[in-house]
């Protein structure tokens, strides 16, 4: 009720705008539009920062306080579900507690498009009475993740798509959840991931129920909710870096940014994956870029999920920050926010609940856009100049 009545409340104002605005121009007031106020708070004068993060139990105070101060905030799979019950509960606990102190934030709930991760009490619901409706391969064994035991959604199925549809419509209904965030998104679309599980026929069948699947949640849930997806990454598959998938998006958040692969060289992916974001960053997309401070753990799938090594804080750091920050500042436009991390488990995270100068220090608004010359790209802010060298992984932020 709440979420509804500042919605009623932002529309009559908005209406009674226009239609005062279209009296004195006589336009047909029936074919006006109203635009509703959905995409994060967004200012120059500071790094734009973005916040992805789990953990199984409650919040602090403290922890609350630090989290209030992001315009973005994605809470992941296993959010609060060890002491509230489920991942859904635990979400909307912590996205409650935020907007008691910043009601302007925005937080998105993560729900993956295929993959069944433990931790949500209505999926477990609904698979006890419908177990069929996890994907198994010809030989009828239950396919799974890398880790052996966790299955998928066989969204090639009606009632599956259905079912998930209305799981994420029931939680965004919540006034205190304004969108969601979409996970695992190219392991659909890359055939080799489930053709290697379930074969090539069913997995086209995976590919076009997806389709159909994320063509629904932005025709049911585009207008109101602001709706991110791990969508953009440099793949041999993709036409044009995964920005062909973005017509059911408002922005891509983006990890494995490093990641060389595909007879590619680090510098010439990396650049590729730089001109993607900022041609959908300039179109006004949402990016929100991850970006690992750390070295990838062992065994870590190509840095998916950014899995980090721990991290020292020291002289090392400050130029890995201001690498990974130089990184982002030539791609970003307004709605583009980063987030440098060591994992997204906050529990054993080097970087969580603290501050760096370079977040602090004024920004300003951005003069040009950035000037590359072979693997060097420039840009310069009103308050920093910015020059990044991609071959050699060295960067500097002159601020003035």
């Amino acid at each position: 009720m709440y979420k509804m009545y500042l919605k009623s409340s932002f529309l009559l104002v908005v209406l009674a705008l226009c239609l005062s605005s279209c009296k004195t121009q006589n336009i047909d007031t029936t074919s006006v539009k109203l635009v509703k106020n959905k995409l994060p708070e967004f200012s120059w004068d500071k790094m734009p920062l973005y916040m992805h993060l789990r953990k199984s139990t409650a919040f602090s105070k403290k922890e609350i306080k630090y989290l209030s101060k992001f315009p973005l905030i994605t809470f992941e799979k296993t959010t609060g579900n060890k002491t509230f019950g489920s991942t859904e509960k635990g979400t909307i606990k912590a996205a409650k507690a935020v907007k008691s102190i910043n009601p302007n934030a925005k937080i998105l709930y993560y729900k993956n498009v295929v993959i069944n991760w433990g931790g949500y009490s209505e999926d477990e619901n609904f698979l006890y009475k419908q177990p069929e409706a996890l994907l198994v391969n010809a030989k009828g064994k239950k396919a799974v993740m890398p880790n052996g035991k966790t299955g998928f959604f066989d969204i090639s199925e009606d009632y599956v798509r259905n079912y998930w549809l209305n799981h994420v419509k029931k939680v965004t209904e919540n006034p205190f959840i304004d969108g969601v965030f979409l996970d695992a998104n190219i392991k659909v679309l890359v055939p080799g991931f489930f053709n290697s599980r379930v074969g090539e026929e069913k997995q086209k069948a995976i590919k076009k129920g997806y389709l159909s699947m994320m063509s629904d949640l932005e025709s049911q849930l585009g207008d109101d909710n602001l709706l991110i997806a791990n969508i953009i990454r440099v793949r041999p598959e993709f036409e044009d870096s995964g920005r062909e998938y973005l017509k059911f998006f408002d922005g891509s958040y983006l990890e494995g940014f490093e990641h060389k692969g595909f007879g590619m060289t680090y510098e010439d992916y990396l650049a590729q994956g730089i001109e993607a974001v900022q041609k959908s960053a300039r179109e006004g997309k949402v990016i929100a870029m991850s970006l690992g401070i750390g070295k990838e753990l062992k065994g870590a799938e190509e840095g998916i999920d950014d899995v980090r090594k721990k991290v020292s804080i020291n002289e090392d750091f400050t130029k890995r920050l201001d690498y990974l920050l130089a990184i982002f500042l030539v791609c970003a436009e307004k709605y583009s926010y980063v987030y440098p991390h060591d994992g997204y488990g906050i529990q054993k995270s080097a970087v969580w609940l603290k501050t760096f100068p370079q977040y602090e220090k004024p920004l300003g608004k951005p003069l040009s856009f950035a000037k590359r010359e072979g693997y060097i790209y420039t840009r310069s802010f009103e308050y920093v100049d910015v020059w990044l060298d991609i071959k050699n992984k060295t960067a500097k932020l002159n601020f003035k």
